[in-house]
Parts: C-alpha cells; structure tokens; sequence
C-alpha cells in the first residue's frame, strides 16, 4: 500500500510538471507568434508573458496559476487591440497618402481650367483688336494684353512650383514612413538583424547577379539548458549580446540576420575559402564570456557556436544552398559533441 502511495504522488507530480512545462512552452509560443505576426506590439508581449512564464514553478499556489492566467488573457487581448490598432494606422496612412494626390490632382485641375478661361479672353481680345482702325488704340490693348498674359504665366509658374514643392513635401514624409516600415519589417525585433525574409531576398539578389558569394550558419552551443537553467530573458540578453558582436565581425556589405531561436546567418560576398577564414576570425573575436544579470547578480557565460558553411554554385536553389549549409553546420556540431562512453564515465556515480 505504502509503494502504491508514493507512485500515485510520484505520477501526480510527474503529471504537474509535465503540465507545468506544457504551459510555459505555450506561453513562449504565443510571444514568437505575437512578435511574428505584428512585431512593434508582439515584442513588449512576448517579455511580459516571458516574465509570467518565469514565475511559475512546480510548488506554485493555485492562486498564482489562476493570476497568471488572467494576466495572460489580458495579454493578449492587450495584443489584440494593439495589433488592430497598427494596422489600422497603416490603412489610414495609406488612405491619407491617396488624400493627398487626389487633393493636389483636383488643385491642379481648378488652376488649368481658371487659366483656361483667362487664356480664352485673351483669344477673343486680339481677335476683336481686328476690328480696330486706330493704331494707337490698337497698341494700348495689345501692351495691355501682353502685361496681362506675362502676369497670367508667371503666377501660373509660381502657383506650379508651390505646388510641387508641397507634393514633394508630403511624398517625402510618406516615403520616411514606408522606409521606416520596410526597415521594421526586414528586421529581427529583439536583434536588430536582419530577419529570415531580408537574408533570404539578399541571397536570391545575389543569386541573381550571378557572382560568388558564400554563406554561413552558426547554431549557439547549449542555448536550451541555458535558458533552462536562467530563463528566457537571460537567454534574449545573450541573443542581443551576441548579435551586436556578431554584427561587428563583418564588413557593412555582408548581411547578418538572425534566422530564428539561437540560429544565425551571415551571408558574404566571396568563396567557401573566405567564408572558412572568417570562421576562424569568428571564433576568435566572437566567442568568449559574457555577462548577464539575474536578479541583483552578474553571471560569466561561455558562448559558442557551431558553424557550417557553403558556397553558391551555378544551379543552386535558395534551399539547396542553405541544406548544404545546414549539413555542414550540424556536422561540426557532432564534431564537437564528446563521445556518449567519455560523457557517461565522467558523469558521477
């Protein structure tokens, strides 16, 4: 009887954390797919929901899992109506933009036809100067008509180049926010690097020009028990900490971009001869120490990567190129593994 108790309580804690666990992998999935989806109001979800998911714990009251609940819910209803509201304004400044070349089109027209009609008094001026027989009067009404008409265009160039340089004004404004825009939307929310669709359109732009470039893929080593062990905040300070330093290591014509996860990539104009010397500049200069902060200490972490690396060829689809690379990376990750016989024996006993 007593060995039945303690299997019934060992399965019910094993049934609480497996539980525990599933809600936390969920709650880091709602914040990929809120930055994902809508990334300048997904971020500031994604680190609150990683804050909840941080305090939860086997030993947790029901209270507390109930409160995290709520505040998950409001997360994302938060979200939700942040999201609407983005893209909302993107809608109205798209609709505003249209406002204004219907505005200056329809300014345009009104100027056209008031000249126009000031053009077609003049025609029927001169044409009944025809009828004149004193010369005199004759040159009264033509210098007359001829001031007329010079005021006439000069106002007209005037009120063209006002209205050009108002256009020019708004479309330069509206071009800030559509660069803004596609910048935001290239970019990896948390890293500042370029995200999975900017690499992937800049190795398509190369394959296009049909010039050697080279790619390379690095994978951290023990990010998983890393954020395991800190949590997910610590884990995005070293993603941040690494990007910047990664970033660094390369010319400003290499694109660095983050793929996702713990998972980079940097593509570079040259061959796989380039490339592999630049991994050995990586190692280097890159990996190292790291601090990060938990709570009111600092804490040194070892950051490495494996790295595998490919050159395009003639013939190379997007996704060939990047298996190659991939096979290339996990194999010097294995390379890198100790045998499982050295791990078990030095395992303590």
């Amino acid at each position: 009887m007593i060995s039945i108790k303690k299997f019934i309580e060992r399965a019910g804690q094993e049934h609480l954390e497996a539980t525990l666990a599933s809600y936390r992998s969920a709650l880091n999935a709602m914040g990929e797919s809120g930055v994902q989806a809508c990334p300048p109001v997904g971020f500031p979800m994604r680190q609150s929901l990683l804050h909840l998911q941080a305090a939860l714990a086997v030993e947790s009251p029901p209270s507390l899992l109930q409160e995290t609940g709520q505040k998950v819910e409001a997360e994302l209803i938060q979200w939700g109506c942040g999201a609407a509201d983005y893209f909302k304004q993107r809608a109205a400044e798209v609709k505003e933009l249209m406002m204004v070349l219907a505005r200056t089109a329809e300014l345009t027209g009104e100027r056209d036809q008031r000249y126009s009609r000031q053009f077609q008094e003049f025609t029927c001026r001169l044409q009944a100067m025809a009828d004149f027989h004193d010369l005199a009067l004759i040159r009264d009404s033509l210098l007359k008509s001829a001031l007329e008409l010079r005021t006439c265009a000069e106002t007209m160039a005037e009120e063209s180049q006002k209205s050009l340089a108002r256009l020019r004004e708004d479309m330069g404004v509206y071009q800030a926010r559509l660069d803004d825009a596609e910048r935001l939307a290239g970019q990896d929310p948390l890293t500042g690097l370029d995200n999975r669709r900017r690499v992937e359109s800049s190795i398509e732009f190369r394959m296009g020009r049909q010039k050697a470039f080279a790619i390379m893929l690095l994978d951290l080593n023990g990010f998983k028990q890393l954020n395991d062990a800190c949590g997910h905040l610590a884990g995005d300070e070293i993603l941040k900490q690494f990007s910047a330093e990664l970033k660094s290591g390369f010319r400003a014509t290499d694109v660095v971009g983050r793929l996702g996860g713990d998972e980079f990539i940097v593509v570079l104009d040259g061959g796989l001869q380039d490339a592999d010397a630049q991994v050995e500049r990586i190692s280097r200069w890159v990996f190292g120490d790291y601090t990060i902060r938990l709570g009111d200490a600092s804490r040194k972490v070892a950051v490495s990567a494996a790295i595998g690396t490919a050159a395009w060829q003639a013939g190379d689809s997007l996704q060939t190129l990047l298996d190659r690379a991939d096979a290339a990376m996990y194999k010097a990750k294995r390379a890198a593994k100790p045998p499982e016989r050295d791990r078990r024996s030095a395992d303590p006993q």
